[in-house]
C-alpha cells in the first residue's frame, strides 16, 4: 500500500497547476492533503469525487483557511473528522480514517510563527494529539500519522539551523515534542531509510529558495512501532511541483 501526504497550499490553486493529472497518473492508494483552504461545496466534482477514490474532508469554520482531505481507494471502516476537541476541530486540521490494519491521522499541525498566542495554541494541539495517538496505540492498533508538522526535528532537517534556533518551527520545545512522539513508540519513517542531509519538503516562495534547495523538512510520516516490520520504503518527492511543499511518501506491506 502506497501512501502520499502533501501540503498543497490551496487545493483550488494546485488544481490549476496539473494536480488532477498528477493524481491520476501517480495513483497512490491513499493521498492525504493539508492546507486545502476550501470547503467541499466550493470544489469541482473531480476534486470531491475523483474516480476510484473515497474522499473525506475536514474543513475550517473560517472559509479559505486550513483544511485537510484524505482520498483512499479502500473504503475506511470508520471516518472521524477532528480530534473531538472543539478548540482544534473548528480549524479543520485533522481527518482520522480507520483502515482496519491501521488508523491513519492526516493532520495539518498549527503554525506558531505569527504570535505568542499561536505558538501556545500549537503546543496545546501537540500535547492533545500526542495523548490521543498514544491511547490508540495502547489499544494495540497500528497508527500512521502524516502531514505538515510545522517543525523541523533536528539540525539536519533545515538548511540554517543556527539562525533559526529562536524561530517557531525549530524551537527547543517544538523539537522536544517530536522527541516525545518518538519516545512514545513512533518512528520517523524517512530516517528509517536514510540519514542523508538536504532532505527538505518546504521552501520559502518569496526568496525562491527551492531553486537553491534552501529548505526545511517539516512534513512527516510517523508509524507506530507495531508497524515497523510493515514499512518497505519512505521518500520525499521534490520533483512534484505546484506548492511551496512537496509530497512525501511511504509504502506499507498490506
Amino acid at each position: 500500500m502506497r501512501l502520499i501526504s502533501w501540503n498543497v497550499n490551496g487545493i483550488r490553486a494546485v488544481s490549476k497547476k496539473g494536480f488532477l493529472e498528477w493524481f491520476e497518473a501517480d495513483a497512490p492508494d491513499v493521498l492525504c492533503l493539508q492546507e486545502t483552504k476550501a470547503h467541499p461545496e466550493q470544489l469541482v466534482e473531480a476534486l470531491t469525487h475523483p474516480q476510484g477514490y473515497e474522499a473525506h474532508f475536514a474543513s475550517a469554520e473560517k472559509k479559505g483557511y486550513s483544511g485537510v482531505v484524505t482520498y483512499s481507494r479502500q473504503k475506511p471502516r470508520a471516518v472521524t473528522p477532528g480530534l473531538g476537541i472543539d478548540l482544534f476541530d473548528s480549524e479543520g486540521r485533522t481527518m482520522v480514517t480507520d483502515f482496519g490494519d491501521f488508523v491513519l491521522f492526516n493532520v495539518y499541525f498549527p503554525n506558531g510563527k505569527a504570535r505568542a498566542e499561536r505558538l501556545n495554541y500549537k503546543m496545546a494541539f501537540y500535547d492533545s494529539f500526542l495523548k490521543i495517538v498514544t491511547e490508540v496505540k495502547a489499544q494495540g492498533r497500528g497508527v500512521v500519522i502524516c502531514g505538515d508538522v510545522n517543525t523541523a526535528h533536528k539540525p539536519i532537517d533545515l538548511t540554517h539551523p543556527k539562525q533559526n534556533e529562536k524561530s517557531s518551527g525549530f524551537l527547543p520545545k517544538e523539537r522536544a515534542w517530536i522527541d516525545a512522539l518518538i519516545a512514545a513508540g513512533f518512528h520517523d519513517t524517512l530516517r528509517l531509510f536514510t540519514d542523508a542531509p538536504e532532505q527538505y519538503s518546504w521552501w520559502d516562495l518569496r526568496t525562491r529558495a527551492r531553486a537553491r534547495n534552501v529548505g526545511w523538512r517539516i512534513d512527516y510520516f510517523f508509524i507506530s512501532d507495531n508497524l515497523r516490520d510493515r514499512i518497505t520504503a519512505a521518500r520525499i518527492r521534490p520533483d512534484i511541483m505546484g506548492s511551496d511543499h512537496c509530497p512525501i511518501e511511504i509504502e506499507l506491506d498490506f
